[in-house]
């Protein structure tokens, strides 16, 4: 679990470029359903 935390803390980014945190949290995003897709994929 502390692995995950971890993990999750350096994903974080706090730009001061608002456009630049934007396009962060949609790869992100776009990162985490591609995710969710495979695995559901693979059940």
């Amino acid at each position: 679990m502390n692995e995950l935390l971890r993990l999750a803390r350096s994903l974080r980014c706090e730009p001061a470029n608002p456009r630049a945190a934007f396009a962060h949290r949609l790869r992100i995003g776009l990162a985490v359903a591609s995710l969710i897709l495979i695995l559901s994929l693979l059940r």
